[in-house]
């Protein structure tokens, strides 16, 4: 009635065993990726760099 509808979402199980190991897994991943990317870590230092300021 107030113009909203429910929605759902399907989020990994955390109470499954090989969840953590998963995690770490999916992380080592993302990390070496980061590394291998210099135009990557390039842009995140920019942005880093241009947070001068801003306030919480």
């Amino acid at each position: 009635m107030a113009g909203l509808r429910p929605v759902q979402i399907w989020v990994p199980d955390t109470r499954r065993p090989d969840f953590a190991e998963e995690c770490r897994r999916q992380s080592r991943l993302a990390a070496e990726t980061d590394k291998a990317d210099a135009d990557l870590q390039h842009f995140m230092d920019e942005a880093l760099a241009d947070v001068d300021g801003w306030t919480e």
